[in-house]
């Protein structure tokens, strides 16, 4: 198969208006960690030469907070969107953090994912057939579709009687023939380098938002004789995209689920997973037991055969094997191993109980901090 270089662009410049928040969309957590990370995370599993952010409001947080917490190894760049002027826009603004990546010839020659950064639940393995679809097709462009039984809401995917996509018509301006279609479209692309820029001077802001939209590259692209091809994602939640707090609590309770059954097939016990919150951060050891009502963020680790639970909340806790912990909230603090500690206790932040200590309301503490 044809390696031909690979970069990606990350389009993080959006105000996200319906979160109604200060904090930029980008950076809401998920799990404990800015979700516009869990996509550079997806992308850090191909082998992507160069990573352009597209940024916007709230620009020195998200570069900020992306220089510090992204994947070593990915060689990111910035360019900012001064003005809000749709996706296609943002994607003309990012080619020009891409220019001088490679020679003329490998540039035309080259492919470029393209994806916004409010998709977390967007899986390593998803990209990679995105990306070896593309290739294997040969197409201009390649699509992330999905396939729903009940697509309403969502943009369709438009085919002309040779069966190849014609374009994307979002559902306001759908015929009701159109409106059966259950193919719709993702907001994930890879192109062909050489067709995008000028597919994107092609677009017209003549709508009802007076932007550039991205999704109107694929009827130039078609009408303009190229083929563009589809991959369909095989779970449609991978797609998700995070627009409100709403979506946001739906990916975080899909993130969760997804941490607590790597961790259960790692040898963890939980007896109710559901009510277990693990940030994805969290480190746990085999044999570690976790009732319900646990929630365990930042950086804490449990050791081997502890007992955590019920209604236990640790923050940045270091949790030796053999301990048992209910009823308590912690922070920054030490437990040693074996302690028992609760029912009904809050652990003063730098708290450090040695081997065997007991803290609760039915021990009082000796002079050696004992029982």
């Amino acid at each position: 198969m044809n390696r031909r270089p690979l970069s990606a662009i990350v389009l993080a410049a959006g105000e996200g208006t319906r979160m109604r928040s200060g904090t930029p969309k980008p950076l809401h957590r998920l799990c404990g960690r800015p979700m516009v990370l869990y996509v550079l995370d997806a992308l850090a599993a191909l082998t992507v030469e160069r990573v352009v952010v597209v940024v916007g409001h709230g620009a020195t947080e998200v570069v900020k907070t992306i220089q510090a917490e992204a994947p070593r190894h990915l060689a990111i760049e910035f360019v900012e969107q001064f003005e809000p002027r749709g996706t296609g826009d943002a994607v003309a603004v990012a080619l020009t953090g891409l220019s001088g990546s490679y020679g003329a010839a490998d540039f035309d020659e080259s492919d470029v994912i393209v994806l916004p950064g409010d998709t977390p639940l967007l899986g390593r393995a998803t990209l990679s057939s995105l990306v070896e679809g593309h290739r294997v097709n040969g197409g201009a462009a390649t699509l992330l579709t999905a396939r729903l039984d009940q697509p309403n809401g969502y943009s369709r995917i438009v085919r002309d009687k040779d069966g190849r996509v014609a374009r994307i018509v979002d559902e306001p301006d759908a015929t009701e023939q159109e409106r059966l279609i259950d193919e719709v479209a993702t907001t994930v692309y890879c192109f062909r380098h050489g067709v995008l820029a000028p597919a994107l001077r092609r677009l017209s802001p003549y709508n009802s938002l007076g932007e550039y939209y991205l999704t109107d590259t694929i009827a130039v692209l078609h009408d303009a004789g190229y083929a563009v091809t589809t991959v369909v994602v095989p779970d449609p939640v991978e797609a998700l995209e995070v627009n409100d707090r709403a979506q946001l609590a739906a990916a975080e309770a899909e993130l969760r689920a997804r941490i607590n059954k790597r961790w259960m097939r790692r040898g963890v016990t939980m007896w109710d997973p559901e009510r277990t919150y693990l940030d994805v951060s969290v480190g746990l050891a085999a044999d570690v037991t976790l009732l319900p009502g646990v929630i365990l963020e930042g950086s804490t680790t449990v050791g081997v055969g502890a007992v955590l639970g019920p209604s236990v909340h640790l923050v940045d806790c270091e949790v030796a094997s053999g301990a048992t912990i209910s009823h308590t909230v912690a922070s920054n603090a030490v437990i040693g191993e074996h302690c028992s500690v609760g029912p009904y206790v809050v652990l003063e932040k730098g708290t450090r109980l040695e081997r065997g200590e007991r803290r609760g309301p039915f021990f009082a503490p000796g002079a050696d901090g004992t029982s």
